[in-house]
């Protein structure tokens, strides 16, 4: 395994006012963005409005399983969506409403609109971005990319259009195993990006042939294994749900690995009634709503060995609320736009992603996508 380490651009959470070398963000203002909570008598009127407006504009709801419990339940209650950002992919594409609304972070918005170009996608808050596609820039990432010239590009979906046009595939958590997989027996080295821990927990369950940009999501990378052991001990029934984007010595830990619709799977599915959750801590309204009869905590991003302030929830996830979804329907405003030219070939490595799980869903054969396994 090869490791690239001159690439890493560092996003900090909630140190503002420090000077750090490689900063290119912080998270002081996404905080400051976060929407205070209705009153029941507002969170009532915004829903209703809501409801109202997607009926009148031909819209239709897609939130991840992160954002604030309102807009997962709201999003279900008008025949919307509450998924992993694979299946918000699929959904978008292949709903009949001319305008989607977003409830997520930006890249979710503009893969909505790379694969549905003709439809209107709005979002809550066009500010909502994300550590990993904050940390790889495509200027440095076309260089890296350069540099590896052998090797086919793999992305995950967190990342930019502009870093999605440059790769020959896309995945998310619950599909790169398997594109992954299929690469490997086709012979074909990788270079992935962006997250580092999802790609090494990747390069160990296959054995790729693999290089990484070093990026990290500022949430799952500060799930910490010690307090995790002790938080084991004190719950020595619970089994441990680890998201792959966290830490290797967290992930060693646990009894379950997988994205967020694998982590909802293996809740419902393990003999267990106690459940302790490493990924952000929207996944808890879905896991406690769908297992009411089970417990489930946190794992702990705090402690001995803590040097973070996450509390395990993306700042820019918690940007998304009602207000601010009553608004776009209105308005239009938050219109998703992203480059015409850059769409073609942004989405071929999407359709590849959506193609390839499609196969496998359906139980069909994936060896007729293997001309397509490398570089465009």
């Amino acid at each position: 395994m090869s490791t690239a380490t001159l690439h890493r651009i560092d996003v900090e959470y909630e140190q503002p006012d420090e000077a750090t070398s490689g900063s290119v963000c912080s998270t002081k203002h996404a905080w400051a963005r976060v929407p205070p909570e209705p009153s029941q008598a507002e969170r009532a009127a915004l829903k209703d409005k809501i409801r109202r407006l997607l009926k009148e504009k031909n819209a239709v709801m897609a939130s991840h399983y992160y954002v604030h419990p309102d807009l997962q339940d709201l999003a279900e209650e008008t025949g919307g969506l509450v998924s992993d950002s694979l299946e918000m992919a699929r959904f978008g594409r292949d709903h009949a409403a001319q305008t989607l609304v977003v409830s997520g972070v930006r890249f979710m918005g503009e893969t909505a609109k790379i694969l549905s170009p003709e439809k209107t996608v709005l979002m809550p808050d066009l500010d909502a971005t994300c550590s990993l596609d904050l940390g790889c820039p495509i200027d440095e990432f076309s260089a890296f990319c350069d540099q590896h010239p052998d090797r086919t590009v793999v992305v995950y979906a967190n990342t930019s259009a502009a870093v999605k046009a440059r790769a020959d595939w896309l995945v998310t958590s619950s599909c790169a195993l398997d594109i992954v997989s299929a690469l490997k027996a086709a012979g074909q080295k990788i270079l992935w990006a962006p997250d580092r821990h999802l790609g090494a927990y990747i390069q160990r369950e296959t054995g790729a042939d693999m290089v990484f940009w070093n990026g990290a999501c500022i949430v799952h990378d500060e799930f910490k294994a010690l307090e995790l052991e002790l938080l084991k001990q004190q719950h020595p029934h619970a089994k441990v749900l680890v998201h792959p984007e966290s830490p290797a010595d967290v992930v060693a830990l646990a009894d379950a690995v997988g994205s967020t619709s694998a982590i909802l799977k293996a809740a419902r599915e393990m003999d267990a009634t106690e459940f302790i959750v490493a990924t952000d801590n929207g996944m808890m309204h879905k896991l406690r709503t769908l297992n009411p009869g089970k417990t489930f905590y946190e794992a702990p991003t705090a402690g001995n060995s803590a040097t973070c302030k996450s509390c395990a929830h993306c700042p820019w996830m918690a940007m998304n609320g009602l207000a601010d979804v009553a608004r776009v329907l209105e308005t239009g405003a938050n219109a998703v736009h992203v480059d015409p030219a850059l769409i073609p070939r942004a989405r071929q490595p999407i359709d590849r992603m959506l193609a390839f799980t499609a196969a496998l869903k359906n139980g069909q054969p994936t060896g007729a996508l293997l001309p397509h396994l490398g570089a465009a």
